[in-house]
């Protein structure tokens, strides 16, 4: 119902500039409403739901508008997964031109957020990526057979030093079941990351702590795990399925509780067979 709403509403939509911004404003808030009812559902549902409310609308004009509404509020959502909606939208809608953008600038920022975030979405095979060790040597990660945690830091960044300092203690509490943990340093100075990992210890048997870097951007970490800032935090399954991805610290404890359902899972898969 609520989207015969919303497509009549963009239907009455007059073409003349004047009452548009309140009228537009209406149709927002009405967006908002329906978007906010279908959050729950997966991707592919909501998916559909925005095709069928940006197609809809016969008037150009408010099209545009429902579909630039839309991707920015699915890119700026702090929902877990969500940002695959933005995706969608831009593929189906803005990459060969049906809709323009608002402008050259905002049709960078919008490719730039599709190409940082397309290659670690939910549910995706994690990209592997082949960066340096401590002692010079290389390492593929992450690995399949056992749930790893990637942790994107630099020691300027202010969050990373805060997250550094809990992140040990969280660890030790809530890994459950084996892990890696790698800790990726996006900065370049040795010194200052040779005093990092003599600081950073992690207690217990369960997570073990692997050191990497690759100053030379070498193995295009930065876009396929859409490392535009620090930090980043990610959760990848023991059959490496990217399982959590902007995380924040607070999460690791659910997210760790999921990962071990997930094994019990294979467990019994196993054993029946």
């Amino acid at each position: 119902m609520l989207k015969k709403v919303l497509i009549t509403l963009s239907l009455l939509l007059p073409g003349a500039a004047i009452h548009a911004q309140e009228q537009y404003a209406s149709l927002d808030s009405l967006m908002d409403v329906y978007v906010m009812a279908i959050r729950r559902e997966a991707p592919e549902a909501k998916e559909a739901e925005v095709d069928y409310m940006i197609g809809a609308a016969s008037d150009s004009a408010a099209r545009r508008h429902i579909a630039l509404h839309l991707f920015d509020y699915y890119k700026e959502s702090r929902l877990m997964g969500e940002e695959a909606v933005a995706i969608h939208i831009y593929d189906r809608w803005f990459k060969d031109g049906t809709i323009p953008m608002r402008s050259e600038f905002d049709e960078m920022d919008a490719k730039l957020f599709v190409d940082f975030n397309r290659s670690s979405l939910l549910g995706m095979e994690a990209p592997q990526v082949t960066l340096k060790k401590p002692c010079g040597g290389r390492m593929t990660v992450p690995v399949k057979g056992r749930t790893a945690i990637l942790w994107f830091f630099d020691t300027g960044c202010g969050k990373c030093r805060l997250e550094a300092q809990v992140l040990p203690t969280v660890l030790a509490r809530e890994a459950t079941l084996p892990v890696y943990f790698y800790a990726v340093y996006a900065g370049q100075s040795k010194k200052e990351w040779r005093a990092f990992r003599r600081s950073f210890k992690v207690p217990g048997r369960n997570v073990k702590v692997i050191h990497l870097w690759d100053p030379e951007i070498d193995s295009d970490y930065l876009r396929l795990y859409g490392v535009i800032s620090t930090p980043r935090l990610f959760m990848v399954n023991s059959q490496g399925v990217i399982m959590g991805r902007r995380l924040e610290v607070e999460n690791l404890g659910e997210m760790f509780r999921l990962a071990s359902d997930f094994e019990d899972y294979l467990s019994q898969q196993q054993t029946q067979q």
